[in-house]
């Protein structure tokens, strides 16, 4: 499968052919590109057709929003908004993700032995006018959508019943937990860049500050 689309990490974070975390990359190649590979699988692929390139950019935008990532929001927002005609499409999913805002993850074990670690959380579902404006299908996939990212341990056959009743086949639900699943690991990848290019800054800024009050000292020593 071609790659030779522009890498999506890069892109999100603004890096530039040369710079510090782009020579980071490339000391892991297979990382950076097995990274990339599963993106373009994801959203650039021609048979996925049991979930629609528009309904996986949706669930894509509605999940960096819950995960707080306004710069990968932008991004798929950007990719939505080129592949939709729904010109609405972007502003629902934002007002979806603010309603299921949370902190995770919570939820109920099923095994009697773990009933001591539940947690109570918000359990989400669209307002009867939103789904009805996302439409029934989109609607129960950014349910679902919700339950991996925020509630992953009370997964279950209903919850994968309620799928398959708003229209998603079984290609098309394993289509839709590889994206959510994915997305996690990119965005933990964009935060883990983030923090080493903040690291690096502080240090840059550090060894200035050190080297400015060495060449004052030496000044005033003079």
């Amino acid at each position: 499968m071609s790659t030779t689309k522009p890498d999506a990490v890069d892109t999100i974070l603004g890096i530039n052919p040369g710079s510090p975390l782009d020579v980071l990359r490339h000391r892991r190649p297979i990382t950076r590109d097995n990274t990339q590979s599963s993106y373009v699988a994801l959203f650039h692929a021609e048979h996925l057709e049991d979930a629609s390139l528009t309904e996986r950019t949706a669930v894509a935008v509605f999940v960096v929003l819950l995960h707080g990532n306004q710069a990968a929001a932008a991004f798929y927002s950007e990719a939505l908004e080129a592949s939709d005609l729904n010109p609405d499409l972007v502003a629902l999913l934002h007002e979806a993700a603010a309603a299921g805002a949370a902190q995770g993850p919570y939820g109920e074990y099923r095994e009697p032995g773990l009933r001591s670690e539940d947690r109570p959380g918000l359990r989400w579902s669209a307002e009867p006018k939103l789904a009805e404006a996302l439409g029934e299908k989109l609607a129960v996939a950014l349910e679902h959508a919700h339950l991996l990212v925020f509630r992953p341990r009370e997964a279950s056959p209903d919850a994968l019943d309620a799928l398959v009743r708003a229209g998603w086949s079984t290609t098309g639900i394993v289509t839709l937990s590889q994206l959510v699943a994915f997305l996690t690991y990119q965005l933990r990848v964009i935060a883990g860049l983030e923090l080493l290019a903040g690291n690096a800054a502080q240090e840059t800024s550090s060894t200035f500050a050190a080297a400015v009050e060495g060449a004052q000292t030496v000044r005033i020593n003079a």
